[in-house]
């Protein structure tokens, strides 16, 4: 290895192929990464309010109209895993591109569907290439900008558009209704348009002469299949029951075909994911802690939006607006997350953070039929917004610290992967709950509004323990 004309050069073992890692990208092509990301948490989050004027305009049914949510985490949490290792054989540039060519296409026939049917088609495909975007956007990231001080503050510019976009969707959703449903369909297209022809002048190209694997086809589909099963099966159980012969076949086909993946990776030569990397100890901590930490928040907002407008009467508009410190919060904080982690350690950033959202959901068991914004729900929004930008950018830099530059487009699959099947279990577990008390206790407005609270509180304390098994240090399950 040696260092020429201030690029550092070494030879690959074994291949004689030559890797120059270049200075990171500047900003602009950061920026590029960022756009694409708050655009996917926009559209996670704008569609909800929308859905009454959908069902007005295209004559839904109130079961086919959960399809318009259900069908996109179908696609995004069923293909992340393979739109990682996708990113990591075939190039992340080209990836994220086709991905982002691809959002913003479906976009646009979600804006003009003339039926119901075509707008949950759309919303599906849109998941899939979701899928791909998030994991080829997280590794340019991660194999971009060096371990450090660097790389902690992209991810936490990172972490900020996408806080910024999830509470802005759900603002501009609000507004955007009010003109017409449409229009929040079409939002993401002049985000798609300028992310693509500005990443195709600004990010890196994929680099070239390296060996390229062969995609490992069984472990794909296998892979594939048990999660799109999993998420539908999550997404469905709620309506048909948890113990309804429905929901059973769903859940042991795809814990078969989880077992047949797993049989599949330990054969192949070449596998699609290394168990020996799902056992590392880093790994396994970053991502079962986001799994909590999301599923945390999901259900949080879904019982803050109920709370908000069926108990103290908002608007849609308001409710969302109740949200917005929370992102002003995590936006101003989030960009000096990489520095934190860097001074105080990964995992003591993260287990802060995870104790700024369990204070912040157990602030919520101070709601009552007729609570003060100010004192009771701001509070909660701003801790909980402090939180986020402590814990989300840490996980994220935990998730792929130490992981060869092949594997990047992987770990950062895996962390979405189980970000998104977080939110659906512990949503799905919530839901049930709070129903469950509604129903013991009817008349009482804020029936089951605690229990669910305890379920939130309960599941980040849960991440908190997971969030200790993440201690950088170099063990034999790290490498």
């Amino acid at each position: 290895m040696r260092r020429r004309a201030g690029v550092l050069v070494s030879h690959a073992h074994g291949t004689g192929a030559v890797a120059e890692v270049s200075p990171p990208p500047g900003m602009p092509a950061l920026l590029v990464l960022c756009a694409a990301h708050f655009m996917d948490a926009v559209d996670l989050s704008d569609v909800g309010v929308a859905l009454p004027a959908i069902q007005r305009d295209l004559g839904m049914a109130s079961g086919s109209l959960q399809w318009v949510v259900s069908a996109y985490a179908l696609g995004y949490g069923g293909f992340l895993l393979l739109g990682g290792r996708v990113a990591d054989l075939f190039g992340r540039r080209r990836a994220f591109l086709t991905a982002v060519t691809v959002f913003g296409v479906v976009s646009v026939l979600g804006a003009l569907a003339p039926t119901g049917g075509v707008l949950v088609v759309a919303r599906l495909v849109k998941g899939i290439a979701a899928g791909f975007l998030a994991p080829a956007a997280l590794s340019l990231i991660t194999t971009n900008w060096p371990e450090g001080p660097r790389r902690g503050r992209a991810l936490g510019w990172y972490a900020t558009a996408g806080a910024c976009g999830f509470i802005g969707g759900l603002v501009l959703g609000g507004v955007l209704t009010e003109l017409s449903w449409r229009l929040v369909f079409a939002l993401p297209v002049p985000i798609a348009v300028g992310a693509l022809l500005a990443g195709r002048r600004l990010l890196p190209a994929d680099p070239r002469g390296s060996v390229r694997e062969k995609m490992d086809v069984p472990g794909a589909l296998t892979a594939t299949g048990a999660l799109v099963l999993l998420v539908y099966a999550l997404t469905q159980a709620p309506s048909h029951g948890w113990l309804s012969a429905r929901t059973l076949v769903l859940f042991l086909a795809a814990a078969g075909l989880l077992g047949l993946f797993v049989r599949v990776e330990s054969r192949t030569r070449r596998p699609l994911v290394p168990l020996s990397f799902l056992t590392r100890r880093t790994t396994a901590g970053a991502n079962l802690t986001i799994f909590a930490m999301w599923g945390a928040y999901t259900s949080f907002a879904f019982l803050a939006t109920l709370y908000l407008q069926n108990v103290l009467h908002w608007s849609p508009l308001q409710t969302a607006g109740a949200f917005v410190p929370l992102g002003l919060a995590n936006g101003a904080l989030a960009p000096f997350a990489g520095r934190l982690a860097a001074r105080f350690g990964t995992h003591r950033t993260i287990a802060a953070g995870m104790l700024l959202l369990a204070l912040s959901y157990a602030l919520f068991f101070r709601i009552g039929p007729h609570s003060s914004f100010l004192t009771v729900v701001l509070p909660v929004m701003v801790v909980n917004g402090i939180g986020t930008a402590a814990t989300f950018p840490a996980l994220n830099m935990s998730a792929v610290t130490g992981v060869p530059d092949r594997d990047q487009g992987l770990a950062g699959a895996l962390l979405n992967t189980f970000m998104q099947i977080g939110g659906a279990v512990v949503l799905a577990l919530v839901t049930a709950v709070v129903e469950a008390g509604q129903r013991t206790n009817r008349g009482d407005p804020l029936a089951g509004y605690g229990l669910g609270t305890g379920v939130i509180v309960a599941t980040v304390l849960v991440g908190l323990g997971a969030a200790l098994l993440i201690r950088h240090r170099p063990d034999s399950r790290d490498h």
